[in-house]
């Protein structure tokens, strides 16, 4: 009668040692799942609207505006630059009824220090040439012909050629801008160079 065989050790092992692997397997696999699903997805961070870039945003400045005349409460106000002749109506309430709102460029851009009046029907408009300031300074983006005419070394024609210019381009951002228009050289601009502004 033979001897039953007991177990062969090396299978034994291999078992072991493959449900070890299998436990850390599915182990590992169990801690994947968990981190994964506690852990925020994405990598993007939140930021604030306007939290970076408005701090680097130069503050818009301001100009002040003295409207007077026809308009329903005239005086002094602060406007955006850049603002035009509509903007200091609006601001003041707008006309009154006996305003005569033609006698007013609403169109052209107003400068700092300036001041507007608003005639009545049929009464004269009053004060400096258009684009004058309070200071007396010529403004090269609201004055007409007539005002860069009062410049030194600027008659008639150099006056049309800074309206063409303007109507070209747009706004002057710097009196050095002077210097792209026909006829105003270096000696010219430093002789009114402290006349105007923009």
């Amino acid at each position: 009668m033979s001897a039953t065989p007991g177990p062969d050790p090396r299978r034994a092992r291999v078992r072991r040692v493959a449900g070890v692997a299998l436990t850390l397997v599915l182990g590992g696999l169990g801690i994947a799942v968990f981190v994964t699903a506690v852990t925020p997805h994405g990598s993007s961070t939140v930021i604030a609207p306007g939290s970076t870039e408005s701090a680097a945003d130069p503050v818009a400045s301001e100009i002040y505006v003295h409207i007077l005349g026809q308009v329903v409460r005239p005086g002094l106000y602060a406007l955006p630059d850049g603002a035009r002749a509509v903007d200091a109506v609006a601001a003041a309430g707008g006309f009154t009824p006996t305003a005569d709102a033609a006698g007013v460029n609403l169109a052209r851009f107003v400068s700092d220090g300036e001041q507007i009046v608003v005639p009545a029907v049929g009464e004269a408009v009053p004060g400096a040439a258009a684009g004058v300031g309070g200071d007396g300074r010529v403004n090269l983006n609201t004055a007409d012909a007539a005002a860069l005419d009062t410049l030194p070394g600027v008659g008639p024609a150099t006056a049309q050629k800074i309206l063409a210019w303007r109507e070209q381009h747009g706004r002057f951002e710097v009196v050095e801008d002077l210097l792209d228009v026909g006829g105003i050289g270096e000696a010219k601009l430093n002789a009114i160079r402290d006349l105007v502004t923009v």
